[in-house]
């Protein structure tokens, strides 16, 4: 059964950690099944499987090279995890702002003492 791309599809299939493995390694850049599958520890079927998950929502693209498939990815099909974790900046900036104050108060009690 098909399914259907849609903006959550990016955050389902990256909830997989194996997923998220896979995408950390073709930073790097293109590999083919087999070499993903030896790195990860998998067998050859279970990195095809997550590798079609990948592809469908539109992270990972693929090409023919001789008899080869081989793998990359498509960083702008992060762009909705990304542009929703942006979302958050102001929360980080502000924990990371109330963090600094707490340590040069402490760095000037510790002067102080």
């Amino acid at each position: 059964m098909a399914r259907a791309a849609t903006t959550s599809d990016v955050f389902n299939a990256i909830a997989e950690p194996q997923r998220r493995e896979i995408l950390v390694l073709l930073r790097a850049g293109e590999r083919s099944v087999t070499e993903l599958a030896q790195e990860l520890g998998m067998t050859q079927p279970g990195a095809s499987k997550h590798l079609r998950v990948l592809r469908e929502v539109g992270l990972v693209r693929d090409r023919k090279a001789g008899k080869q498939r081989l793998y990359g990815l498509d960083a702008s099909g992060l762009r909705p995890v990304h542009e929703w974790t942006g979302g958050f900046e102001q929360f980080w900036n502000e924990s990371f702002n109330r963090l600094d104050a707490y340590v040069q108060d402490l760095k000037q009690t510790r002067k102080a003492e």
